[in-house]
Parts: C-alpha cells; structure tokens; sequence
C-alpha cells in the first residue's frame, strides 16, 4: 500500500530514481493511495542532468503498486514494485517515456497520455 514516507520508483525519463510520497491527495483523511491516485512527492535520488533536481516537490500518479487491486470483473492485478510516474500543472507526464508496464486503470482516470508512452498496459 503507498501511503505518506512510502518511496516510489520513477517510470518515466524525467531524471528523478526514487521519490518519497509526502501526501496522498483527496481527502484529509485518505491514507492509502492505489492505481491512478494521485500522490504529492519529493525527489530523494535523481541522475545529474535530469529535468528535475532532488528535494523538487511534485504530484504524481501511481502506475504500479506491489499490493493486489481488486477489479470489477473478479480479477486482481499486481505488480513486483511500488513505481509512479512525475506530472506537471497541467497533469502531464514530466518525461517524455515510461518504463516498464502501467495498470489499466489509469485510462479511467483520465491519463491516456501515459498509457499511450507505456510499452506496455494490463
């Protein structure tokens, strides 16, 4: 489950490794955050050169978490690692391509952009 001090792999080439969430957003008593929630996080590693610079704020959206996600057909989804990808004001992804698979979910969110970069959707 990613909750507030959770870190979270970068799946998208915006320079940021590893964030830490800070926040989950939507309510003040929302703890957890699941596929296509939106999280407020800080970079603790980035590569030198990057877009983004550590102790940077930024929201981003959760693409994969290890924690199964119950769908509405039955079926469970679930992943080997806890990755999320960097959005800016407008929500758009920071980086230009994602790594790695992305959950389905996200489409119903209303990230089509990120499941149209994404090698991969389950």
């Amino acid at each position: 489950m990613v909750q507030e001090r959770t870190m979270l792999e970068v799946a998208d080439n915006s320079g940021a490794k590893k964030v830490q969430v800070i926040r989950v957003s939507g309510s003040t008593r929302k703890r957890y955050a699941y596929l296509g929630d939106i999280v407020k996080v800080t970079v603790k590693k980035a590569i030198p050169g990057g877009i983004v610079k550590k102790s940077d704020v930024y929201n981003a959206v959760v693409v994969r978490t290890c924690k199964e996600y119950g769908r509405p057909d039955g079926s469970y989804i679930r992943f080997d690692d806890n990755a999320a990808v960097l959005l800016d004001k407008e929500n758009q992804p920071v980086g230009t391509r994602i790594f790695g698979p992305v959950a389905r979910e996200l489409k119903v969110a209303g990230y089509s952009k990120i499941i149209s970069l994404a090698p991969e959707v389950l």
